[in-house]
């Protein structure tokens, strides 16, 4: 399946967030075959931008009316006739894209590691040879940590920044996620397959409106390779909500470097969450000690065996 390239994706997510709420979960299960279930406008959006075949079929599709398209290309200041088709305007809306495309990729030279088949930056090629030991682990885990983060919150529509290429794209089909979160009481979720770990992480800054800050430079990160080539990155930072410190957290990484693009993506992830509540005798967040990984190397090694 081609799927929608990135253009495609924000002229076509503008095109349904003029729709109905109705009509976006109807699409939705039409578009996923039911396969999918989600519990929000954005998280419908999210699953059509994702298993639509073309942009094509998704215009094509009865729910996106005609009327929509033409606003569309009008906000784009793209001169249509009012009398217009709607095979018509969709040609058109396709032809922009197309044309505008060179000049996305131009103004935003990034926009390659985040376009669903290179998923993180790849490390560099005198590093990487096939003896694992060659390889900088913890300055790919450095960079990683530097490209994931700030990609996750940008997703916050409280820091009203350009939203990142965020998506299923930068998993592994089989990815895990376990979350297990602490406050007054401890909960614990288990998500497989990338577009459910894309979509729950991606919940928690864009739903929950939390903010990752990750403690790089202050022992906050360790990194290790196990026995199988897997890349394990643990980070731990603190959580925030608007101007409000509410916790800690740790995260492990597994990652796997894809073959083909020669680029890594994620195949686990583990986090946790403690609240201010859970710190117990430490009182506040304040007296707190600071977000640090305690595993050893060795421990690292095996987390994922």
């Amino acid at each position: 399946m081609a799927g929608l390239n990135g253009r495609e994706k924000a002229g076509c997510r503008q095109l349904l967030g003029e729709m109905e709420d109705s009509d976006i979960m109807s699409l939705a299960e039409t578009v996923t075959n039911r396969m999918i279930r989600v519990f929000s406008r954005e998280e419908a959006m999210d699953a059509i931008l994702t298993y639509s075949k073309n942009a094509a079929e998704l215009l094509n599709r009865r729910k996106v009316y005609r009327d929509i398209i033409f606003k569309y290309l009008a906000a784009k200041k793209i001169a249509v006739s009012p009398s217009s088709e709607k095979n018509q305007l969709i040609q058109r809306a396709l032809e922009f894209w197309r044309e505008s495309a060179t000049e996305s990729v131009s103004s935003a030279p990034e926009s390659s590691s985040f376009n669903g088949q290179n998923s993180v930056p790849s490390q560099d090629k005198s590093n990487d040879t096939s003896h694992s030991g060659s390889l900088d682990c913890q300055l790919l885990g450095e960079h990683f940590c530097r490209w994931f983060y700030p990609l996750l919150n940008s997703q916050n529509p409280i820091l009203g920044c350009e939203k990142g290429y965020w998506g299923p794209q930068h998993f592994w089909e089989n990815t895990v996620l376990k979350f297990a979160y602490r406050t007054t009481q401890e909960s614990t979720e288990e998500y497989c397959g990338a577009q459910m770990a894309s979509l729950r992480l991606l919940a928690l800054t864009r739903e929950e409106r939390l903010l990752f800050n990750p403690s790089i430079d202050t022992g906050g990160l360790k990194c290790a390779i196990s026995r199988h080539g897997l890349v394990v990155v643990a980070v731990a930072g603190t959580i925030h909500r608007d101007n409000q410190c509410l916790g800690i957290f740790e995260q492990i990484f597994g990652l796997i470097r894809c073959p083909v693009t020669a680029s890594w993506k994620i195949k686990n992830v583990n986090l946790k969450i403690l609240g201010q509540s859970a710190l117990g005798a430490l009182g506040s967040i304040e007296s707190a000690p600071r977000p640090s990984i305690q595993y050893k190397t060795k421990d690292l090694e095996e987390y994922y065996s």
